[in-house]
């Protein structure tokens, strides 16, 4: 680690036996905020993370036993990286440190973009959080054909999908995508979309960074008491 690095923690809520993929979070946010260093980790027994009630319930104290881990390993923060916000409360019940959701904290920064948010995700519906969030400013939600869950945009079909989708949100007049499943941070969608479709597109993983950077820098807390 770094000096002056704060240490993060991740999770992920797809099961992978691969720490490279597991880790890919969390790199996207170590390069945007390098006084981060993250550490992932993923839950157990759902190799398909969550896409519907029963594995968002499945997967809710899956998130709060590795929270506590990190918790208990140090770290100053812990991200749920997963638009539905999955164990998040739970977790703020439990623990004292700052616990941080994608989904709120990607649709939170919609907000300072723009009023006619459209989304992108990979349910029949936008996450609950996220339409909470952002209420009447959510204008569209789309999911992208053909993908149910976040290995389907691992697939060059997906990703085609989902830029097609993309058009679709401008031609309806949004002006922030927000990229409403945290797997489409995996595969850059934020970056193929402003190329191509011109329009700021908010990425949830990055968002998340963000807020756990002015949570837990000692330079950012400190400019804040003093008013900077």
């Amino acid at each position: 680690m770094r000096k002056n690095q704060c240490e993060v923690g991740l999770i992920r809520v797809i099961t992978s036996s691969s720490q490279d993929f597991v880790n890919l979070h969390g790199e996207l946010i170590e390069n945007h905020f390098p006084q981060l260093k993250v550490y992932s980790r993923c839950i157990p027994d759902q190799p398909t993370g969550i896409y519907d009630a029963a594995t968002l319930q499945q997967a809710e104290p899956k998130v709060l036993q590795v929270a506590k881990e990190m918790a208990d390993d140090g770290v100053q923060a812990v991200i749920v990286s997963c638009m539905a916000d999955p164990g998040v409360d739970l977790c703020r019940r439990h623990l004292s440190l700052p616990i941080i959701g994608a989904g709120s904290a990607g649709a939170a920064l919609c907000l300072s973009l723009g009023h006619k948010i459209g989304a992108l995700g990979i349910t029949a519906e936008a996450p609950e959080v996220v339409a909470r969030c952002l209420g009447a400013n959510l204008i569209s939600y789309l999911q992208p054909v053909g993908v149910q869950n976040s290995l389907d945009l691992l697939t060059a079909v997906g990703q085609a999908a989902a830029l097609e989708a993309a058009w679709e949100l401008k031609d309806q007049g949004v002006e922030v995508i927000l990229l409403a499943c945290t797997g489409m941070a995996t595969i850059g969608l934020a970056d193929k979309i402003r190329r191509t479709v011109n329009l700021p597109v908010i990425d949830p993983v990055v968002a998340s960074g963000l807020i756990a950077y002015f949570t837990t820098t000692k330079s950012n807390i400190e400019g804040a008491e003093i008013g900077v």
